[in-house]
């Protein structure tokens, strides 16, 4: 029996590879087309939504939002003082007392004059597809404006027009601009590719929870949201 050689086996490999990563990532091209944008295409199209829902990323051991997060957060500002949202979610990871995004978020928009009552926590938003879920199930949500780096919003948007929620995205870009002579770590100037390049692994997660219909952290059904523009 003729057994395949060497480069037979490799190229079943690559191939398989390649649909392994390029279905998922066509997906999240076709899903999120037209749908992401920067604040101003976003004010300029004469967009505006009820809710926009920040989505996590790392807090420091003292509670201050890393740099990307602080990116995503100026943004969700911007669009406040546009005019351009009503109320911000803050959706992040607080699966330890050790460990709360979604506090430090608040704070951090608090501080940069957000009123109080317009920001509203999700303690249970351990990644993005649990947000997106979350956003239907417990807030109620049926349209939002996602905000998170430009790498992100198409499997963001993607995963939330899939489960439920029409979603478009505004996006940061600034971390992405970084000069050689600004002091900052070569490791923080390279992370913009690194995290660019989780996620494409990522996309393949997103599609297995949407087909299996994972159960993310829920409880009960929150007002926060619904009270927050009820006061508007």
């Amino acid at each position: 029996m003729h057994r395949p050689g060497w480069k037979t086996l490799t190229a079943v490999a690559v191939g398989a590879v390649i649909v392994g990563v390029g279905a998922p990532l066509a997906v999240t091209s076709v899903g999120s087309a037209g749908r992401v944008h920067t604040v101003d295409e976003f004010a300029e199209q004469g967009n505006a939504a009820d809710v926009a829902v920040v989505l996590g990323a790392q807090v420091y051991p003292d509670g201050r939002p890393s740099r990307y997060l602080r990116a995503r957060l100026d943004r969700a500002v911007e669009l406040q003082r546009r005019g351009l949202v009503k109320v911000i979610l803050v959706s992040g990871d607080n699966s330890t007392s050790h460990y709360d995004e979604p506090t430090a978020m608040k704070r951090y928009l608090v501080e940069a004059g957000m009123p109080e009552g317009k920001v509203v926590i999700d303690y249970a938003g351990f990644d993005t597809y649990d947000t997106c879920v979350r956003a239907k199930r417990i807030f109620g949500l049926e349209r939002v404006v996602l905000v998170s780096q430009g790498y992100h919003l198409p499997r963001a948007v993607t995963t939330c027009r899939m489960v439920g929620v029409d979603a478009v995205g505004v996006g940061d870009w600034s971390v992405q601009r970084i000069g050689p002579m600004d002091g900052v770590p070569v490791l923080w100037r390279l992370g913009w590719s690194r995290f660019a390049g989780r996620e494409l692994p990522a996309n393949v997660k997103m599609l297995w929870d949407v087909a299996s219909r994972r159960t993310p952290t829920l409880g009960e059904p929150e007002t926060g949201v619904s009270d927050a523009l009820a006061s508007s």
